[in-house]
């Protein structure tokens, strides 16, 4: 049977998306494969039907709890029963009841951090994987937007379970990344399938503004005039609740403000409620659209400068999902970049911090294998933030031999080097805030791309009608929900909580 009669059977689709055909040609071919294709295109799709073609259980590592989430919710809505996320979600009992009967699922989702522990690792080594599927890959690279030091011992966990045919995953990924990718997941071969970065259909914006009062202003205004559904993205969780409180102060109530800082019920809410019409904004911080199957996204600003191209790429690619006309603006005020500054060297740990861990160490003697076991003993005295220590753990877990002034100073220059990486990709960032040449062909030439072809609304140096973004008429509000127990159950028509 053709490929098209497959995509027809399993998924009622009639043609596929850019890049989705090679990369699932590769995959049935027998090839490791790195595919970046473009956001919004249906990267799922490369794994789940090949999922269903092959023998065998597909292994899926995801970054993001909320992303799992809702990709196992959109599989199940759509028939599938043999999906499963192992995820931090799970009660100790539900998970273990889980894993028990993990050879009874089809497509298994699993966070990074779970993969760390030795009796999900030895269950899996158990199973029949046919596919080690790593969403979001550039996490993996420190070179990548999004490292995660999490992602760095994926290829020892893909080698533990037999190196399974492998397809890694993501939207933005320079040829650097890439190379970093494979080498990372030890790769001995693969095949790359990359697709233009370019979205013809999302138009691109810069606007500068005198101070931050400016800003604000500026950004009711463009919620007001924009036909939506929007996203508006802050580096800030709490700019995020202020601006989203000021909107509905507007008059506009079908707003909320997503972060991190959110229980997990609440953020899934918001996605939920957001995909299904009854929220026409949200305030959110960059995880908040990753993964997330919305089709109707008109307009994405950034209130804040974001921290590299990469980023900046991946969350306006969350607008025209549907090919239809879509506008990104970004809102630029003098001094911006400080924030992306202090926020790259946030989160890191400084000098001090690296001081403080190995006198931890070297007063009480312990190991590094024994660090896991001081954990909260060492992220108060240290004063770690929660991704510090994960970087510091990560550093610690490489080292057999014990040296602690050696490995104290080859840490601090493991740190700096990567904040002088993070540094450099601000000032990439500020440098295309900043340029007056076309912002489309200079995205595409940070990717090694040439434009072809310009839109007919390109950018705003090239020329572009704010007129055709803005909305007709203004729809009535209706009261979002705040009871998330009755309303959550409500949009994914299971029983209500007890």
């Amino acid at each position: 049977m053709e490929l098209k009669n497959y995509l027809k059977k399993y998924f009622n689709f009639d043609h596929f998306r850019p890049g989705q055909q090679e990369a699932i040609e590769s995959i049935l071919g027998g090839m490791n494969t790195i595919a970046m294709l473009p956001t919004g295109t249906g990267k799922s799709l490369c794994y789940q039907l090949p999922g269903y073609l092959s023998d065998g259980q597909v292994l899926i590592i995801s970054p993001l709890l909320s992303l799992m989430q809702d990709q196992v919710e959109q599989m199940m809505a759509m028939g599938e029963k043999r999906v499963i996320a192992l995820n931090s979600f799970l009660t100790p009992q539900q998970k273990g009841k889980a894993l028990e009967g993990l050879n009874h699922y089809k497509f298994i989702f699993i966070s990074p951090e779970m993969l760390g522990l030795d009796l999900v690792v030895n269950r899996i080594k158990d199973l029949n994987i046919s596919m080690f599927v790593v969403d979001e890959a550039h996490c993996i690279s420190q070179w990548g937007y999004d490292f995660r030091p999490d992602y760095l011992k994926l290829g020892i966990i893909r080698k533990l379970i037999g190196e399974p045919l492998t397809l890694a995953l993501t939207a933005t990924a320079t040829k650097e990344v890439r190379q970093d990718i494979a080498e990372k997941l030890l790769l001995s071969d693969w095949k790359e399938v990359v697709y233009s970065v370019d979205r013809p259909s999302i138009s691109l914006a810069v606007e500068r503004v005198s101070h931050f009062q400016e800003k604000i202003e500026r950004t009711i205004e463009l919620v007001k005039y924009l036909k939506g559904p929007g996203i508006i993205y802050f580096s800030s969780k709490k700019m995020a609740e202020q601006t989203a409180a000021y909107i509905r102060e507007q008059g506009i109530r079908k707003v909320m403000a997503y972060h991190g800082g959110l229980d997990s019920e609440s953020r899934i809410l918001i996605q939920q409620q957001f995909i299904h019409g009854q929220l026409e904004v949200v305030c959110a911080t960059s995880a908040f659209g990753m993964g997330i199957n919305k089709e109707n996204v008109r307009y994405v600003i950034h209130f804040h400068m974001p921290m590299q191209i990469e980023s900046y790429l991946q969350e306006i690619g969350r607008a025209a999902r549907d090919g239809l006309d879509s506008i990104a603006v970004l809102l630029y005020s003098p001094g911006d970049e400080q924030l992306a500054f202090q926020l790259a060297e946030g989160e890191l740990p400084d000098h001090i911090q690296i001081e403080r861990l190995f006198r931890f160490l070297t007063d009480r003697n312990v190991s590094y294998l024994e660090a896991k076991q001081y954990e909260e003993e060492i992220i108060a005295f240290c004063g770690f933030t929660e991704i510090q220590w994960r970087i510091g753990e990560d550093y610690l877990s490489s080292l057999e031999v014990i040296d602690y002034d050696k490995d104290k100073s080859s840490f601090i220059n493991i740190v700096e080097n990567r904040l002088s990486v993070k540094n450099f990709k601000i000032k990439q960032m500020l440098d295309w805030v900043h340029s007056q040449d076309c912002k489309r062909a200079e995205i595409l030439t940070h990717f090694n791309e040439q434009l072809t072809t310009k839109p007919a609304n390109c950018c705003t140096i090239c020329g572009l009608d704010m007129n055709h973004y803005k909305q007709s008429e203004v729809a009535a509000d209706e009261p979002v929900s705040n009871n998330w127990k009755q309303e959550l159950a409500s949009i994914l028509l299971l029983k209500p909580f007890s």
